[in-house]
């Protein structure tokens, strides 16, 4: 299955803060060939790499038996996906995108309650962190040279029985992906995805946070709107599949 030091294929999700991506995480995570349902925080530019996300998961986590994934996920550009220098291992690349005035206000609530002032409780500074990760995203895309299945993020929380099925047949599982999930040793700790007490609820909540009162200027909103248009049709167009809203 694959070269490297470990038996096990990879799940990337490449996506943004406030994505659903907590969620995602999860739902894979509970399914009994996939480990892994946080962000690691850790670049895959070799394939030692892969060696250590698989130590690092050790730490916390124990191995399912009989698995046969190991997941992660990557939101910030400063984290580097190259799938040409992980050796033959078997990787299954997953995209999602989240519409930005929703996204970049989220963002922002977030970070406006962490004790210190941060720099992305400014709506300004959210909006350039998301236009540049969706830039990002869409040249990974273009330039990676690898197969890429990408959907809306909304649908995780507003339509997963429009969703777990393909994302269950594109990463060719056994059983299909549910709408209930695990809670994990990690779930709502700092840094390892989100926090609040809905992920603790082990399904999905299809209601929507209102972050309506978070005002983003016109201008920060509008190269938002602009790079999430062009960059979603880049990234739908070279997709080998994808399922959208």
């Amino acid at each position: 299955m694959s070269a490297s030091p470990d038996p096990y294929a990879r799940i990337f999700l490449l996506s943004h803060m406030r994505a659903y991506t907590s969620l995602a995480g999860h739902i894979l995570g509970s399914h009994p060939q996939i480990n892994g349902y946080y962000e690691m925080h850790l670049s895959y530019e070799d394939d030692a790499a892969l060696g250590r996300q698989l130590a690092a998961f050790q730490q916390g986590d124990v191995l399912k038996a009989n698995s046969r994934y190991l997941f992660d996920k990557l939101l910030h550009n400063d984290y580097v996906l190259n799938p040409g220098r992980l050796g033959s291992a078997d990787i299954k690349l997953l995209v999602a995108l989240a519409e930005p005035a929703h996204t970049i206000r989220s963002i922002v609530h977030l970070f406006a309650q962490k004790p210190d002032p941060d720099l992305y409780a400014s709506p300004e500074q959210a909006a350039r962190y998301y236009v540049e990760r969706v830039q990002a995203l869409a040249e990974f895309c273009r330039t990676a040279g690898r197969d890429y299945h990408y959907f809306d993020a909304e649908l995780l929380q507003g339509a997963p029985e429009r969703l777990l099925p393909r994302l269950s047949g594109w990463l060719e599982l056994d059983s299909p992906l549910s709408e209930r999930y695990e809670v994990f040793s990690q779930t709502g700790k700092v840094r390892r995805g989100d926090t609040s007490a809905r992920m603790r609820s082990g399904r999905i909540d299809r209601s929507r946070m209102d972050y309506s009162h978070i005002a983003i200027p016109e201008a920060a909103l509008r190269a938002a709107r602009e790079a999430y248009r062009e960059c979603r049709a880049q990234i739908v167009s070279g997709a080998a599949d994808s399922v959208t809203l």
